[in-house]
């Protein structure tokens, strides 16, 4: 593995527990939840994912722009770092955001909407990865992840589009999807200048055939592919 092909973390990154709760603290407040965000099926759509090497100490992530009307694949983009921060439960972008911001800042355009494999606000400090990268990037981004995390749900009634409120302690932190008919839901939140109507509609719509939107199940391919070019 070549050292060149891994991109540095940024200087001033948080290092400590201490520090990154702080840092998730003064972000957290700059979190835009008024905006209903770009209507669903126009424009570009992107989907990040991250994947790891444990042993090297390595993460890849992958940025996948899709037609938002055709779901067509417009451009690619992949980088590899360090792990930047230890496994702690609640400040897990700080391990990822690093080789994310990096994958989307070698796109040629605009990211437009940016679906994230994880969490916004459905977050047990309101904060998770998509409402960090938002903030960091100014860009609309939505949490589409496969598990409810530590949050309570109904299940939804089995037809496709149908769903239940994802609840901590009884506040609303997101929705439990069921982008398929009878399949497990998917549970969605709002990350950034995004409402949560709009979320769930925009994942529904990247979701014609599979559980997944289009845009999770190509960028989770293409992390795994970049993780194994930097690792070789």
């Amino acid at each position: 593995m070549a050292e060149a092909s891994l991109v540095p973390v940024p200087a001033g990154w948080p290092g400590t527990e201490e520090h990154a709760r702080a840092v998730q603290e003064d972000l957290r407040a700059r979190v835009v939840v008024d905006e209903p965000g770009p209507p669903p099926g126009t424009g570009r759509v992107t989907g990040v994912d991250v994947a790891y090497d444990d042993e090297r100490d390595v993460v890849a992530a992958a940025a996948v722009v899709l037609d938002a009307a055709t779901l067509d694949v417009l451009e690619e983009a992949t980088a590899a770092s360090r792990v930047a921060f230890p496994y702690v439960p609640g400040l897990l972008a700080f391990r990822e955001l690093p080789a994310v911001l990096a994958a989307l800042e070698s796109l040629a355009g605009d990211p437009g909407l940016v679906v994230c494999d994880g969490y916004g606000r459905a977050h047990p400090r309101r904060f998770g990865l998509a409402s960090h990268l938002g903030v960091l990037t100014g860009l609309p981004t939505v949490g589409v992840a496969k598990n409810p995390f530590t949050f309570t749900y109904a299940d939804p009634p089995p037809a496709r589009g149908s769903v239940s409120p994802l609840l901590d302690e009884g506040e609303t932190v997101g929705r439990a999807l069921r982008t398929q008919e009878s399949v497990k839901p998917v549970f969605v939140s709002v990350g950034h200048r995004v409402d949560l109507d709009t979320a769930c509609a925009h994942t529904l719509a990247l979701a014609p055939r599979f559980r997944l939107p289009e845009t999770t199940r190509r960028a989770d391919a293409l992390c795994r592919r970049a993780l194994r070019a930097a690792t070789s």
